[in-house]
């Protein structure tokens, strides 16, 4: 009786690794790459001048510049909170811990535009503190703050979430030996702490970024849509399309997309200049 040949088993494994990244190739390039360069195709599709006119409008400047106006106080504010929270369940044990970290996740429990609904209703001209904010002359929804408000709310997870996972797998050893050696709270912190989680951090404040230049469903809801004043670069291509200015709405969806890629290539970037520290950083590092 003749043996049949088996298979060698690393042919096997070759055909399989092939196959695997075949497949992640052809689904990154169908749901991410074809999409972006279709913007940019559109965007372009009837010249340069036509594109380049498309931006160079008031309303253009005026979303641009409130987009990261919001973005630059909704991420400090978040980068400060994310690392107290972070800290605060990593290194404490406290009553309500569970609860804090619940809340810390619930904005990816809550649709953005409940979100902004929330603000209309504590906020608004009919809301609770409505009626004391107008004899005061304080505007907050659809003004600068309720923009501002709502996107502190749908980014608040992102820092936290990147830092409290890799605080609890460092562990305290240091910072105890720190507080042994005579440093104070805040040496502790910017000496021992930070150093550790730094790129951690720095991958939450671009996430966090990232999210809250491309919001669309709070900051609706609390802007009013007023064009020149509370529209952001989401809102101002909703509008653009809207009103058929096809090539307009996607010359400023190819800036928010630019946007996006400088932050990915200066992620990218910080990843390959630093990839050695980076694995001494990581958990079971050395």
């Amino acid at each position: 009786m003749t043996a049949i040949p088996s298979r060698p088993p690393g042919r096997s494994r070759r055909a399989l690794r092939a196959l695997l990244i075949l497949a992640a190739v052809v689904f990154l390039v169908l749901f991410l790459v074809l999409p972006l360069a279709a913007v940019f195709a559109e965007a372009l599709r009837k010249g340069a001048h036509v594109y380049l006119t498309s931006i160079d409008q008031p309303n253009a400047y005026s979303a641009i510049r409130l987009t990261l106006l919001v973005a630059a106080i909704a991420v400090p504010l978040n980068l400060v909170f994310g690392v107290a929270a972070a800290w605060a369940v990593a290194r404490f044990e406290f009553p309500g811990k569970a609860l804090l970290g619940a809340l810390i996740d619930l904005p990816f429990s809550i649709s953005p535009v409940i979100a902004g609904l929330i603000y209309v209703l504590l906020f608004g001209a009919q809301g609770w503190l409505g009626p004391w904010l107008t004899s005061h002359d304080i505007k907050i929804i659809f003004a600068v703050p309720g923009l501002i408000l709502a996107s502190v709310f749908v980014t608040l997870p992102f820092v936290a979430r990147e830092l409290i996972p890799l605080m609890q797998a460092q562990g305290s050893e240091e910072e105890e030996a720190a507080r042994v050696l005579g440093a104070s709270g805040w040496q502790m912190f910017f000496r021992v702490t930070l150093p550790k989680i730094r790129w951690a951090l720095l991958y939450g404040v671009l996430l966090c970024n990232a999210r809250a230049m491309g919001e669309f469903g709070a900051v609706s809801v609390v802007s009013g849509m007023i064009r020149g004043l509370t529209t952001t670069m989401p809102l101002e291509i909703e509008m653009r399309y809207n009103e058929y200015d096809y090539v307009g709405a996607f010359a400023v969806a190819s800036l928010l997309a630019l946007l996006a890629l400088v932050t990915l290539a200066a992620k990218t970037a910080l990843e390959w200049r630093y990839s050695e520290e980076l694995a001494a950083h990581a958990p079971g590092g050395h």
